[in-house]
């Protein structure tokens, strides 16, 4: 199953389908761009995609996408 290790050696599994350890985000005016009824698979793919490392805490988060490296922020 695909997974992704943090610095602090834990593996974040990504594989599940809703996976617990990645959240969606976007920006209060990206959102703001949508109304009425939309196209959830459109609204997914504007998403920025975050993982939350369930030992230490730590974001990974995949400002451009999963082609680049995530930058990581801790508490």
């Amino acid at each position: 199953m695909p997974s992704y290790e943090c610095k602090c050696e834990k593996r974040i599994d990504i594989g599940p389908i809703p996976n617990p350890n990645e959240w969606l985000m976007i920006s209060d005016t990206n959102y703001d761009d949508f109304s009425g009824q939309i196209d959830a698979e459109y609204l997914y793919g504007k998403f920025i995609h975050m993982l939350k490392c369930p030992s230490c805490g730590r974001l990974w988060i995949f400002w451009e996408g999963f082609d680049k490296f995530p930058t990581c922020y801790e508490k």
